[in-house]
């Protein structure tokens, strides 16, 4: 298993990681325990989990009660900001919240500390600074060891930054991040903030909700057990003219080359300097094997090209 740095500051950890998303929800606890499992027996030490996953604390909850000794062999990522109830007064930034936040994610993942806390949205509401004051404290008190931001503008992360050197605060070490061949929105100013502070960066999604797998075809009915079956908001949002086209083009290059498609999605991500953890999701332990094995296709100049002449 490689191994990478969250960033230049935060801790090493294995280039292929876990999204729990799953757990709770697509997956029961015994189905996510065999996923998990086989992930730690992979070399696996980045566990990425949320506070909202698994139904609003089933996910960490599924960690808390899995874990057990081997808490001690990863760097455990959890999320907070989302809506955690109904009214939707359990959400976002403030410190108040933080701090009950904080507490109720360390129950469920019977922890004493999280390795990466991290914003999974910005609050509008919820100045950056008191954000990160309370994130600071969390981090001095030994509760939280880094801090991470998820899904904030090039704006917003050079307002955070800015905040945390200009107060000597906790900075962020992460952005996690929807980033895929299909989905390069990053690129045309996130990216050069992340390398411009030393973030590292989390890719989600990095097989596009599974079209980069290649059990999706054109046409043809979309498998019963799929996210994309299961999930309308998710379907819409990929399938589409345009991204079948990219997706048969990219099949046909990895083949051409003798690999896959998944091992091509990944590659390319693993190949990115700034991509400290690639967060691939999992709901069968082979699906595991198969995204850990992934990432050992070394692409050429003129095929990063031919990529980007598919993709971009």
């Amino acid at each position: 298993m490689q191994k990478r740095k969250l960033g230049t500051a935060g801790p090493e950890v294995s280039l292929v990681g876990l999204g729990t998303n799953n757990f709770g929800g697509r997956i029961g606890r015994d189905a996510a325990r065999r996923v998990l499992y086989k992930a730690l027996d992979l070399g696996v030490t980045l566990i990425d989990t949320a506070d909202v996953y698994g139904n609003k604390g089933g996910c960490e909850e599924i960690l808390g009660n899995s874990l057990g000794a081997r808490r001690k062999d990863v760097v455990l990522a959890t999320k907070f900001g989302l809506p955690m109830d109904g009214a939707g007064t359990m959400r976002g930034a403030s410190r108040g919240y933080i701090m009950r936040a904080v507490e109720a994610s360390l129950r469920r993942l019977n922890t004493d500390w999280i390795d990466l806390y991290q914003l999974h949205r910005a609050d509008p509401k919820t100045p950056i600074e008191e954000t990160l004051r309370a994130l600071d404290d969390l981090v001095r008190s030994g509760k939280v060891r880094f801090v991470g931001g998820s899904n904030l503008s090039a704006a917003q992360l050079e307002e955070a930054h800015a905040a945390s050197a200009r107060h000597g605060l906790s900075s962020f070490v992460t952005c996690q991040d929807e980033y895929n061949l299909l989905e390069r929105n990053l690129e045309k100013d996130r990216i050069a903030v992340m390398r411009a502070h030393g973030l590292g960066l989390l890719p989600y999604f990095p097989l596009a909700n599974g079209l980069l797998t290649g059990k999706y075809k054109s046409g043809a009915p979309l498998p019963a057990d799929s996210r994309l079956a299961r999930s309308a908001h998710h379907a819409d949002g990929v399938l589409n003219a345009h991204n079948w086209r990219r997706v048969t083009d990219l099949g046909e290059f990895a083949a051409r080359r003798g690999h896959s498609l998944l091992e091509l999605a990944m590659s390319w991500l693993a190949s990115r300097p700034f991509v400290s953890g690639i967060i691939a999701g999992a709901t069968k332990p082979e699906q595991v094997e198969q995204n850990v094995a992934a990432v050992g296709w070394a692409l050429s100049p003129p095929e990063f090209a031919e990529i980007d002449r598919i993709t971009v």
